[in-house]
C-alpha cells in the first residue's frame, strides 16, 4: 500500500503546478496581444488561449476532490468533537469508529452515483466505441463549450476522488482500531523543513 501513501500529493502537485503555469501564460498572452508591439502582437493574436480558463476550472475541481482525501488522510478536516471528547474513552472510541465508517459509506455512495452517472453521461458510448461495438442506441453525451472533451471525463472527478476518500476513511477506521489513534495535522509544521527549537539564553529554566 506504500505506493498510495502520496497518492493525493502527487496528483495535487501536478494539478496545481499545471494550473499555475497555464493561468501564467494566460495572462502574459493577454498583455502581449493588447501591447502595441510589431510582429509579436499579430503572432500573439494568431495563438487561442480562450480554452485556459475552462482547464483550469476543471483541474481546480480535480484538486478539490482529492484534496478532500488527502484531508482524510492527514486529520486536517474540521471536527466537531467538543462533546465527543468529554465521553469515557470505550464510548468515544465507538462514537468515532462509527463517523469513520458512515464517512466511508456516504462517501462510497458517491463514488458509486458517481460512477453511475458518468457512465451514462457518455462513458458508456466511448466504452462501446472503443471496442468497436454497436452504439447507435447509446447517446455520445455532451461536451465542454471550449475544450470540447466529453463532459464524462471531467465528472470522473466524483467516482474517482469520493472512491479514494471512501478507501482513506477506511483506512483511518482500521488504524484507529489497531492503535487507538486518529491522523493529526500539526498545523505549524511545514512537510520539508526540519523544526528548530530557538536558543535559550544564559540561564534560562527549560
Amino acid at each position: 500500500m506504500k505506493y498510495l501513501d502520496h497518492l493525493e500529493e502527487w496528483i495535487i502537485t501536478f494539478l496545481m503546478g499545471g494550473a499555475t503555469l497555464i493561468i501564467f501564460l494566460a495572462v502574459l498572452h493577454r498583455y502581449l496581444a493588447s501591447a502595441p508591439i510589431p510582429y509579436l502582437q499579430d503572432w500573439m493574436l494568431t495563438l487561442n488561449f480562450s480554452w485556459a480558463q475552462e482547464l483550469c476550472i476543471i483541474m481546480f475541481v480535480w484538486m478539490a476532490k482529492f484534496g478532500a482525501a488527502y484531508g482524510v488522510r492527514t486529520g486536517i478536516h474540521v471536527g466537531v468533537d467538543v462533546v465527543v471528547n468529554r465521553l469515557d474513552e470505550k464510548i468515544r472510541a465507538k462514537f468515532v469508529l462509527f463517523a469513520l465508517l458512515a464517512g466511508a459509506l456516504f462517501t462510497g455512495c458517491i463514488g458509486y452515483l458517481g460512477g453511475h452517472f458518468v457512465w451514462e453521461n457518455g462513458a458508456h458510448h466511448a466504452f462501446l466505441q472503443l471496442f468497436g461495438m454497436d452504439t447507435s442506441d447509446v447517446p455520445p453525451g455532451p461536451t465542454t463549450p471550449d475544450l470540447e472533451w466529453p463532459t464524462w471525463m471531467v465528472y470522473c472527478a466524483i467516482p474517482f476522488g469520493s472512491s479514494l476518500m471512501s478507501f482513506r476513511f477506511l483506512q483511518v477506521a482500521y488504524t484507529f482500531v489497531k492503535t487507538g489513534e486518529l491522523p493529526h495535522h500539526d498545523h505549524a509544521h511545514v512537510d520539508g523543513i526540519e523544526d528548530t527549537h530557538a536558543p535559550q539564553a544564559p540561564g534560562a529554566k527549560a
